[in-house]
This record gives C-alpha cells, structure tokens and sequence, in this order.
C-alpha cells in the first residue's frame, strides 16, 4: 500500500515503535569515501598525532535559506539566540518541537546578507523548509540532497576538514601564507592557488583545524592542493569505518530521534512529510524498548545544549522548554566500559550458541538511531546512544543519556547490550542474545584534550 504522508503511514501501524525498530535501514552510510585509505587504526591515531583530511562532500544534506525573512524564519525556529549572528559566522543550530524535544541539530553558516546554509541530517532540513514554504516568511530555500539520494554525482559544494595538530601546517602550505587568525566558529574567504575558497574555524575532535569549502567545480583542485600539502605532515585522509567513530572523542551524539512523531501540534507537519522520506524509514536500534515513542524523545539537556537555550527571542518551543529549564535534567555522559566484559561479549564470536550481538570496529552502530538500555541496580537509569573503539584511548566507550543521580563521573553502572527476543528484523541484526557490560561514568567529552579545547559554544563541528 503507498501512504501519501507520514500521518497516514503511522495510522496504519499497530506501534510506531515497533515500525521503527523494524525499519529495513541500517546505520548512516558514508558514500563518496572508501571504508579505510590506510587503516582505521591508522587514521583514527592522525588525528590526533599528526593530521587528518575529512571529506564531507558526499554524506550531508544541504539547505540554502535566503530572502529578506531568512534572520526571521531561522530565529522562530532555533532555541539559539540570534543576537549578533552576523555574517561570516556559523553556528550549531537546534529546533524544538512545541512540546520542547529536540528535532536534531545541524551547523548553521551565516554566508551573506539574508543568506544561510543549513548543513546536517535531513530532519532539521525538512523542519526548516516546511516552515519556509507554509509560514509568512520572504524566504526560498534550495536543498542540495546528499550523495546516497542522487543519481548524479554531483554536490553544490565540496566539504573539506583538516584536523590534528599539524592541521593549520598543512593549511599553511596549502594557502602559500600563514592562515589569518580566527575565531571559533568564525569564517573567512582566502585562496589556495588560484581558488577561492570560504573556511570556518573549529575544531572536531579536540585539535584545531578548518572546514573548507566551495563551488563543486573546484572539488579536484581543492582536494589535491590539500592532499599534496599534508605529504610533508604525515596527514592521512579518512574513509567511512573510522569517520562515524570521531563522535566517541568529541562527545557529540549524532543520532537523536526527531521528536514528531506524536502531538496534535505536528499534524500538520507529518501531513506534509512523505511516507517514505527519514521520519518514515529511520531506524531504531538496540535493547531499550519502550510502547511509546515519546520516550525516545530528548530534551536540549538530556543533550548537553542547555547552554544553547537562551530565551532572549520568541521561538517554537520556548513554552516548554521555560518550564523545563529548573527541574531536574538528565546528563549527557561517556560510558567508558569494562575490558574484560567488552572481550567475553565479542568471545561469544566463536561459540555456536548463545552469540552475543556482533560488535563492529571501530564503529558498532547498527542502526540509524540506537538506543541502549543502561541500568544500575536492576533499574534503567538512561540510555546509550553511541558504542564504539577508540584505538586513541584503547578503550570501547559510549556516549549516554543518564538520570542526574548517576551522572557522577565514577559511578558504575551496566550496558544492556543487544536487543530483545534474539532481535528484531533489521537486516543488521543477526539471532543472538543480551549481555551486559559493565561500565563507568566518565567525563563528556571522555578525551581531556578535548575538554579543555572546545568553545563553550559547540560541543562538536559537523555532523555525522
């Protein structure tokens, strides 16, 4: 049967839960890139030993949002102030539904007078041009849809990042000059040879580096100055596998479940969503399984973006979210978990019963939105949302959502690993059965290089 929107498809489910937990999508691809240039040991080391070259050309949707409104439109919908949100500026962008959960976050680049870029997931995108085309807004926007969604190959841009200590080296011989001096979160138009090219300073895992951009045309120019510069720095490009694991060390979750799939409010919206875009093929993984959807739902805080919460502007959500903001909160943490419960989990591999939900390296994501139980005493107390390796760290962490009362860094508590009832249908999920891992709760971000390097602005660059 086609369904002509979203609220259409979710009247003719038994659970909205159930349908994404079954969804026949995996985790997130990486398209453009190989999985490993050298190896994802290797490139996970580079950067923070030497350099990296992340291309982000392929993986992220893009929306341009331009016209006299546009400051307008983007403030009615962002928790952020706007408050001297001048050009040559980016920023980490976060809506809310009117009940206060958070829809996703993307960067948002201020690129010129009544010019922006939304750059990120589709749900913040979809959210964004539904207002755009239904509110009283001056506005156009273009999407420019991600490689995975095409069949031409083509971008509006390329999206290059150098990161590491030796980042701003090979910036400076890209650019044949020592790189002006920016600001976090600030941008700049400069060349490399004959190209121009616009850059924004940041920093992805803990180091410094720039995110380079510009005109398609210009993607293979661009990239083989970069890659000729980083020959003298020992930089490495990075493929799919070690990619999505970089979160694990910057602390950014990637994957939190638009919250609209439920409200009177949003009707109209999931009526202008399509059946069969993210919001109706989104999966589901893991071993928390709750029969209402809202429970997959997150706060600004549950998210560590309190601090991007500022009520100086009328925005959807503020309602919401101003009651929330003095009650009790959930904490966003990094789980670094037991070693030896960790290695008995992956050594069910070799049993030819009761195996264990196969852990991948470095990256064990098998859906696009997981979702861990994480107990203490028998109780749930949060949730993990991330489960990987870093060979930097030589440990498997997580990133998690827990009650305040176990947030304390030092607490102890366990991982549910696995899903229930030997797993659901996704085709990422093989028949095994649950473990638990025991873990600690340690800082957010977990690597202190990083702690101590990030803007109180961002928790993170871009997306995954």
């Amino acid at each position: 049967m086609t369904h002509r929107n979203l609220e259409e498809l979710l009247r003719t489910v038994d659970s909205t839960v159930q349908m994404l937990r079954n969804a026949q999508v995996g985790p997130n691809v990486y398209p453009g890139v190989p999985a490993e240039y050298t190896n994802w040991r290797d490139e996970q080391q580079a950067w923070q030993k030497t350099c990296v070259l992340f291309n982000q050309s392929f993986h992220m949707a893009e929306l341009a949002v331009r016209g006299p409104d546009a400051m307008k439109l983007l403030s009615r919908l962002g928790v952020n102030t706007f408050a001297n949100f001048a050009v040559d500026k980016a920023k980490q962008f976060v809506p809310c539904t009117p009940d206060g959960y958070v829809i996703g976050d993307v960067i948002l680049f201020h690129l010129a007078d009544d010019e922006f870029n939304l750059v990120g997931r589709a749900p913040v995108l979809n959210w964004v041009t539904y207002h755009a085309q239904t509110g009283d807004y001056d506005v156009k926007v273009e999407l420019d849809q991600r490689s995975a969604l095409r069949a031409d190959g083509r971008r509006k841009h390329y999206r290059f990042q150098l990161q590491g200590p030796s980042a701003m080296n090979v910036i400076a011989k890209a650019l044949g000059a020592e790189p002006p001096e920016l600001k976090f979160f600030n941008l700049t138009t400069t060349k490399i040879g004959s190209v121009e090219v616009r850059a924004l300073r940041h920093g992805m895992v803990g180091q410094p580096g720039w995110e380079l951009f510009g005109p398609w045309e210009d993607y293979d120019a661009v990239h083989s100055a970069l890659v000729a510069a980083g020959e003298e720095f020992g930089m490495r490009l990075v493929g799919g596998r070690a990619y999505s694991s970089n979160a694990l060390e910057s602390g950014w979750i990637p994957s939190p479940l638009p919250a609209v799939y439920t409200g009177e409010s949003l009707r109209a919206y999931r009526e202008w969503l399509p059946a069969t875009g993210y919001e109706g093929s989104a999966s589901i993984g893991g071993s928390f399984v709750s029969d209402d959807i809202e429970d997959y739902y997150f706060t600004p805080w549950d998210l560590g973006y309190g601090h991007l919460v500022k009520f100086d502007h009328d925005f959807i959500g503020r309602e919401a979210l101003e009651r929330m903001a003095e009650g009790e909160h959930r904490h966003k943490v990094t789980l670094a978990l037991d070693d030896g419960d960790v290695a008995d989990t992956i050594a069910t591999t070799f049993d030819k019963t009761d195996r264990a939900k196969f852990i991948d390296w470095p990256s064990a994501v098998y859906s696009m939105h997981p979702f861990d139980r994480v107990i203490a005493n028998g109780e749930d107390v949060g949730v993990s949302t991330w489960f990987g390796y870093t060979v930097n760290e030589a440990k498997m962490l997580t990133l998690a959502v827990l009650d305040e009362a176990y947030a304390q860094p030092g607490t102890e508590v366990t991982l549910v690993w696995g899903e229930e009832n030997g797993g659901t249908s996704k085709p990422t999920v093989e028949r095994h059965v649950q473990r638990e891992i025991r873990g600690v709760v340690s800082p957010v971000p977990y690597v202190e290089v990083v702690r101590r390097s990030y803007a109180p602005e961002s928790w993170r660059s871009t997306p995954v």
